[in-house]
């Protein structure tokens, strides 16, 4: 059903209600369902991630008063990270002097209420340990004494560094990025003490949410698997009821940390061309619930249900063995075919899906051919590891 960004961030909050059988006459009642630790949601670039962030921060904590009518901030509810949050961080160059490169960070509130409250708890060198992670391990980060700049230089591991040098852009987001792990590694520490009286601050005690929006920017494929890894494992060490939402555009983060983690709903964002959007949840990692060879697959399957089959469903058919082929290893789709009519199975969908002579051919499929395509699309999924829910 097509919602705005505003009713989405809402069913994230408020999940469905779900009918309950309450006594033995089978009276029924609408009970909801608990809110999980983990949302992880997929989506596309360009669908709308970053603004239902926003919205969700809005629903969290609304401009204005908090419970008790006074003004309040909304990062004593909500904690967040997104494209907002990379924007608060800029450089200058130094372009008259080409020397001084540094990250300037735009004051406000939120950065320096993280920067002050780290280096209150002694977190400055995490942060520089966690950047290494990420990028060159002897890439280290010096604050300014007022925390509105950094810089960095290249220690040599003699007693002695390099100059200022500027970071790429895929450093300068995994800096940003190491700053915010830092600060949520706080959070999870501080708050999985059970007393609040006990806590070594109490910044964190009214905080319901942490809202991760595409962490991964920039980063080559073995630092994104660790930071996922990092970030699941970060995640199931907190014992308190703080709860997760986490968006990404990358299938592999999605999987590795759909993998990593139990306890979670995962779904799919998408936006239709009326500017409204629907979030899907899906089960499964994404090779199970939205890769496009699935969908070819589904499609295939849907026009085979319903004896719609047509002509173009042997284009199809062809790219699905042909994704197939390449995931497995083999030279050419058609090794995939039935051995015993290898060449002529070829033919036919070389034929039917390539066929330059548009003056000899007929838009409706023969009953054979229909049943061509049901034949190879039942061999590809029996034959090639294609996972089949038991009946």
């Amino acid at each position: 059903m097509s919602k705005t960004l505003a009713e989405i961030a809402q069913q994230l909050r408020t999940p469905k209600t779900v009918r309950k059988i309450v006594s033995e006459k089978n009276n029924e009642i609408e009970e909801a369902k608990p809110v999980p630790k983990v949302q992880l949601i997929y989506a596309f670039n360009g669908t709308g991630k970053t603004r239902l962030s926003r919205e969700f921060k809005q629903l969290i904590a609304p401009k204005g008063d908090d419970e008790a009518g006074q003004p309040g901030l909304s990062r004593n509810k909500i904690v967040y990270y997104n494209a907002f949050t990379e924007d608060l961080f800029y450089w200058d160059n130094d372009l008259a002097g080409d020397v001084e490169p540094k990250l300037k960070i735009q004051p406000n509130s939120y950065t320096s209420w993280i920067l002050t409250l780290l280096k209150d708890l002694g977190q400055d060198g995490n942060i520089a340990r966690y950047f290494q992670r990420y990028a060159n391990d002897k890439s280290t980060p010096h604050f300014s004494a007022d925390l509105t700049e950094v810089t960095f230089s290249l220690e040599r591991g003699n007693n002695e560094k390099s100059g200022h040098i500027k970071l790429s852009k895929g450093e300068e987001s995994s800096f940003i990025w190491s700053v915010f792990y830092t600060l949520l590694d706080q959070i999870i520490t501080i708050r999985n003490v059970a007393e609040p009286g006990d806590r070594e601050v109490s910044a964190f005690d009214l905080l319901e949410y942490v809202f991760i929006d595409d962490p991964v920017s920039s980063l080559d494929e073995n630092h994104l698997i660790e930071l996922a890894v990092n970030l699941a494992s970060l995640i199931k060490s907190s014992e308190s009821d703080l709860k997760f939402v986490v968006t990404t555009h990358s299938p592999l983060f999605y999987n590795v940390f759909f993998n990593e983690l139990n306890g979670k709903a995962c779904y799919m964002l998408e936006r239709s061309q009326d500017g409204t959007f629907a979030l899907i949840e899906k089960h499964g990692d994404s090779n199970k619930s939205f890769s496009y060879h699935l969908h070819l697959k589904k499609t295939i399957e849907q026009a085979i249900s319903d004896n719609t089959v047509e002509k173009y469903h042997f284009t199809l058919l062809r790219n699905l063995y042909e994704k197939t082929a390449s995931f497995l290893g083999y030279h050419k789709w058609s090794e995939l075919l039935p051995d015993d009519k290898q060449l002529y199975l070829s033919r036919i969908i070389n034929f039917t899906s390539h066929s330059t002579l548009s003056s000899e051919t007929v838009a409706e499929p023969t009953q054979e051919e229909r049943a061509i395509v049901k034949l190879l699309l039942e061999h590809l999924t029996s034959n090639y590891g294609y996972w089949r829910q038991e009946k």
